[in-house]
């Protein structure tokens, strides 16, 4: 059955901080904080739709600081989502949140539990303090360490997500938090390179000059990494880069952005893997078989991997073999 969420964006409400790289109306396109006669109509709205199409979808509420938002309001939707999922089991099967670190406590874990939350995001960004500390998180490493243990032992799902190429930034420091995030074994991972957004102190840092993101390249790279070392750990990337919006492409002053992030970087690990194998023989003329679903990644957007294996002297053809990953032949 294909799956899908209902998200729900709570924008800044509730959030104590405004961080160096937040304008989350141009992020999520929202600036009204929903009612929760507003919901339940979105979800009764919905429900039959999903229905006819065959899908089950979580209800989510993103927006980053869920559980800061006043009790009682977050309470009236959760009791929302509720009804939801219980008068639509077989379309609802599920309810998710992104929140705070430093906004999840026993208190917090107990009220989730109570109206069935299946999975809390937390935004980490980075697993260094000093990182954490020059984009005004307001938060820290252990806050993350902290939140995730109270998650994994209520039995809700957790998920963990993370930020590259931020204001003070460096590629050792990215690693470093994907070591951490595996030792803390989420159930699930959100990667983003930054965007610089205009209205924002990370807009101003790098208009002046002060600041500047990592490269598009040097990104990609790097999560080509991240996505590696995620899958080999058990725990699933679901998403990679911000999702497509117009509202980013009109705001954005730099950093790293593009509607198919994800499609890249999965294309530059299979570059990597061919060249692993490639690189242990001779120049020359080689078929690459894979399984057909791998093809548009090996050949790369627009043949750049084609492109790139014939700078370094291999002359590639790739065609589909069933089952196959990469087979040189």
């Amino acid at each position: 059955m294909k799956r899908t969420n209902i998200s729900v964006f709570i924008p800044h409400i509730g959030c104590p901080h405004r961080c160096s790289f937040c304008d989350q109306r141009s992020i999520s396109g929202a600036a009204h904080a929903p009612s929760p006669e507003e919901v339940s109509a979105l979800l009764e709205e919905q429900a039959p739709h999903l229905a006819e199409r065959g899908m089950q979808a979580e209800i989510a509420f993103f927006g980053g600081s869920f559980t800061a938002v006043p009790r009682d309001y977050m309470a009236s939707l959760l009791e929302c989502a509720h009804s939801a999922v219980q008068k639509y089991p077989e379309v609802y099967d599920g309810i998710r949140c992104s929140t705070r670190p430093d906004c999840v406590d026993g208190e917090i874990i107990a009220l989730l539990k109570k109206y069935g939350m299946t999975a809390v995001e937390l935004g980490a960004q980075s697993m260094s303090d000093e990182v954490l500390q020059m984009n005004e998180r307001g938060h820290s490493a252990e806050d993350v360490r902290r939140a995730s243990r109270l998650i994994r032992e209520s039995g809700i799902s957790l998920g963990l997500q993370m930020m590259t190429g931020l204001y003070g930034d460096t590629e050792e420091y990215v690693r470093r938090t994907c070591r951490e995030f595996i030792a803390l074994k989420p159930d699930t991972v959100r990667v983003y390179p930054t965007v610089i957004l205009k209205h924002t102190r990370l807009g101003k840092l790098f208009e002046s000059g002060e600041y500047r993101s990592f490269g598009f390249e040097q990104t990609v790279d790097l999560c080509a990494e991240l996505l590696r070392d995620f899958t080999a750990a058990g725990i699933r990337v679901i998403r990679m880069g911000l999702h497509a919006s117009q509202e980013v492409e009109r705001e954005m002053l730099g950093g790293v952005y593009h509607p198919a992030f994800r499609e890249i970087v999965e294309s530059r690990l299979f570059l990597n893997d061919m060249k692993q194998k490639l690189l242990a023989m001779d120049r020359g003329h080689y078929v690459i078989y894979t399984d057909s679903r791998n093809i548009s990644r090996a050949v790369g957007q627009k043949r750049s991997n084609i492109a790139a294996l014939h700078g370094l002297g291999y002359d590639v053809e790739v065609k589909p073999l069933d089952g196959a990953y990469i087979e040189v032949r």
